[in-house]
């Protein structure tokens, strides 16, 4: 009499029904004992979906379950920052940059501009510039010519005769005229029939000067006070009209003759040389 012979597996561990295993280890045993049966579609479904679904905890830790409106949060490790951080640092970091710059470029503007008016009252202090005007001065000069002044000529050396300046107008100082001058302190300067006389000499004018064809009394220059002419001695208003004039009034020396452009160059002085003396009079 022929046996049915069962290739039997491993006996489960526990036949408890309840036991989902043990469900799994039957159908798994069925299937090998009896190849005819085959195990339901629905059921390897539900199985399947039973495995997928089951959650797995590992060393006791919890599952974790999740509502349908419940949001994942990225937890940051090793020390990483989030991005809304890194974004928000990035700003701040520009932000201080920018600022840092635009302070830098304020404070080199204002040491630029403090700079320029240091380097502006230096340069006042040393020259100025004038414009000529009125016709007291021609043929040498023209109204309307500009020229630079140079303020710290009588700081550092003697006046000449023959050197044209600048002055404050004593009886307005507000008023600046430019004369040449004559006599020093301590000479004595006078006109007889047009001719300049100074200490008793004649003097020889190396520079043009239109002159007058009148006698002027003779006066001798007080201690700090210059007597000063106009080169265009019949429309000048000098020490012939308003007497001498104070060293402390004198602006400065003329320089240089900045315009117009076909007259510019370094003004001369040309010395004023005294000739032999004069006879006297019987």
């Amino acid at each position: 009499m022929g046996r049915l012979r069962y290739e039997i597996g491993p006996k489960p561990l526990c036949q408890n029904k309840k036991n989902p295993q043990v469900v799994e280890t039957e159908s798994e045993l069925t299937a090998q004992s009896d190849p005819d049966s085959a195990p339901s579609p629905d059921s390897d479904l539900t199985s399947a979906d039973q495995l997928l679904s089951r959650p797995t905890t590992e060393q006791g830790t919890e599952p974790s379950l999740r509502g349908p409106n419940t949001m994942a949060t990225a937890v940051p490790t090793g020390g990483a920052v989030p991005m809304g951080e890194e974004q928000a640092a990035f700003a701040v970091k520009k932000d201080e940059e920018e600022s840092a710059g635009f302070k830098s470029l304020l404070r080199e503007t204002l040491e630029t501009v403090i700079l320029a008016v240091l380097i502006f009252l230096v340069i006042r202090s040393l020259v100025q510039n004038y414009r000529i005007e009125g016709q007291s001065m021609e043929p040498n000069f023209q109204h309307g010519q500009y020229l630079l002044v140079n303020k710290l000529a009588y700081r550092l050396g003697e006046y000449s005769r023959g050197d044209v300046i600048v002055f404050h107008y004593p009886n307005n100082p507000s008023q600046d005229y430019i004369k040449r001058v004559i006599g020093l302190p301590g000479d004595t300067v006078e006109f007889r029939d047009g001719e300049l006389i100074v200490n008793g000499l004649n003097v020889d004018e190396p520079y043009d000067q239109v002159p007058i064809a009148r006698d002027i009394q003779a006066q001798t220059v007080a201690p700090g006070f210059l007597y000063v002419l106009g080169d265009n001695r019949p429309a000048s208003s000098d020490t012939r009209t308003w007497g001498q004039l104070s060293q402390e009034f004198v602006i400065g020396k003329a320089w240089f003759a900045i315009w117009p452009v076909g007259d510019a160059g370094v003004v001369e002085h040309p010395a004023i040389e005294l000739g032999p003396a004069l006879e006297q009079a019987p």
